[in-house]
């Protein structure tokens, strides 16, 4: 089930983010992984700035996705579904929810250029790699220079 994700699930959103981003361990660059991967704090402070939808089972929640308006366009962030529960078609219902509540012409989700997975996941829903990469993270995202230099930003023109 999907549920729009309040303050209160802020440890839930932890423990999907910080689960499933062990796959970025070795293939993103070292000097870009961390465990955890993201703090409470960051975590706060995202959650401050966009919603988080999320996937939860009849316990716990099991996938997240967040969806932030920036200007003209509307961003996913942090996509992540705890390991156990991947391949069970939960990050494409979250995404596809998330496509029905965009009010933008245009959807970017911005990932490391090296995990191949995430790529092909966001391609198979109509996304498409676009090449002025840099100019987009400058104008929609807030993030250092060495993330924007090993991501690529994925865009999906909604009608």
């Amino acid at each position: 089930m999907i549920k729009q994700c309040q303050p209160q699930d802020i440890e839930g959103i932890y423990t999907v983010i910080n689960d499933a981003a062990k796959a970025y361990r070795g293939v993103i660059p070292p000097d870009c992984y961390h465990e955890p991967y993201m703090s409470v704090d960051e975590l706060s402070r995202e959650m401050e700035e966009m919603f988080f939808f999320g996937w939860q089972d009849e316990r716990r929640l099991v996938g997240v996705m967040g969806f932030q308006r920036v200007k003209d366009v509307t961003l996913v962030r942090h996509a992540y579904v705890i390991t156990s529960w991947q391949r069970q078609g939960i990050g494409s219902r979250l995404l596809n929810y998330l496509k029905g509540l965009c009010e933008t012409q245009r959807l970017l989700v911005g990932t490391w250029a090296d995990a191949r997975w995430a790529i092909a996941f966001y391609e198979k829903h109509g996304f498409r790699l676009l090449p002025d990469k840099d100019e987009l993270f400058r104008t929609y995202w807030r993030i250092p220079d060495r993330q924007r230099e090993v991501s690529v930003v994925l865009g999906l023109e909604l009608s």
